[in-house]
């Protein structure tokens, strides 16, 4: 049986990235994202309506989220959608989905406002790219890589 778990989406964080490890020392960054939607309804007035998502990286990625993203920033993200459940103590049962991240590009170029603030780079500093991608599939991730 063939199936097909993909999730894409491009917003700006609502929230700043939390970057943690798990007991045996893997990085795991969490954070918001939000999406907007736009149309005109039947009477013609424009509409507009947001969608939060909450994100999960995983290892390298998760350190380039933790050291890179901040609230307001743009970013594309694609990765597979996850359903996790639990227990609170008094015995409600509680579901969360998330975006796994695989992917981020972050689309806010650097030294751009953003609701969170400006980014800290003078404004002497050389433009960034539009966008700079990382890919949590590549093993060797370092920030020198980055173009940024």
């Amino acid at each position: 049986m063939n199936a097909l778990n993909k999730a894409q989406i491009i917003g700006n964080l609502t929230r700043e990235p939390e970057l943690k490890q798990t007991n045996n020392g893997q990085p795991v960054c969490t954070f918001g994202v939000a999406t907007n939607r736009y149309w005109t309804d039947s009477s013609g007035a424009k509409r507009d309506e947001a969608e939060y998502h909450n994100i999960v990286a995983w290892g390298k990625l998760a350190e380039i989220c933790g050291q890179y993203l901040k609230k307001g920033t743009k970013v594309f993200i694609e990765g597979r959608l996850q359903t996790r459940n639990w227990e609170d103590d008094a015995g409600t049962k509680h579901y969360r989905t998330e975006i796994v991240a695989n992917d981020m590009i972050i689309l806010t170029p650097k030294g751009a406002p953003v609701e969170g603030g400006y980014d800290a780079a003078p404004a002497s500093a050389a433009p960034a790219p539009a966008a700079a991608a990382v890919n949590n599939s590549a093993d060797d991730i370092s920030p020198e890589d980055l173009p940024f």
